[in-house]
């Protein structure tokens, strides 16, 4: 049990300090690895509470694709970040909303969970005995979850085809192949016929 409280503390203290320089980071690269080490650390949390799916999940689909994702993304965009840092006090009120939403959120969910710690088994879905955690998962995300985890796949998609866009800006003075063009040529825009007399050089 000491070893259990061991290493959740130990995943845990990791996963908050992360979690903080993902966002006091100066260096976008630094702030996505940073982000990598937070999700490292949650799915070290998840096995501990005998979630190795998740765990699993979050280690191939996050640290795999969605991170590489962004740090790419960050790598190729070529973003001047000091040119947004400008305009960070603009944007203050909103972010102090949002902030203090996000806080009460946290606020409420830990005072219910310390007034009445029965109230996430009351309103979670029965598991079936001899059920593995892979198939219940599966049962319950593929059933009541469904349309939730359709609409989740959607956004992704949309996420994923929005930073493929992002990047495929063309620079003035790069010559790129462009298939139309190639397809729709004719003789007379490919060949030119130019009658050159003896001794006379092309203009």
């Amino acid at each position: 049990m000491i070893l259990y409280a061991i290493f959740f503390y130990l995943f845990a203290g990791v996963c908050v300090a992360s979690a903080i320089m993902v966002i006091a980071a100066r260096n976008p690269v630094h702030s996505v690895l940073f982000l990598i080490l937070a999700f490292v650390n949650a799915a070290g949390l998840f096995v501990l509470m005998g979630a190795e799916f998740l765990a699993m999940i979050l280690i191939v689909v996050y640290v795999g694709a969605v991170a590489v994702l962004f740090l790419f993304v960050v790598m190729m965009l070529d973003v001047d970040f000091a040119e947004l840092r400008q305009g960070f006090l603009n944007y203050l009120p909103v972010g102090a909303v949002v902030g203090a939403v996000l806080l009460a959120e946290l606020l409420f969910l830990v005072g219910t969970w310390v007034i009445q710690p029965g109230a996430p088994k009351a309103i979670a879905v029965p598991i079936a005995a001899g059920i593995s955690n892979t198939r219940a998962l599966g049962l319950v995300l593929y059933t009541r979850y469904v349309y939730f985890f359709e609409a989740a796949g959607v956004i992704l998609l949309v996420a994923m085809v929005g930073a493929i866009v992002m990047t495929l800006y063309h620079k003035p003075g790069v010559k790129r192949q462009n298939i139309g063009a190639q397809v729709g040529r004719r003789r007379s825009t490919a060949i030119e016929l130019v009658k050159v007399k003896p001794g006379q050089g092309l203009s």
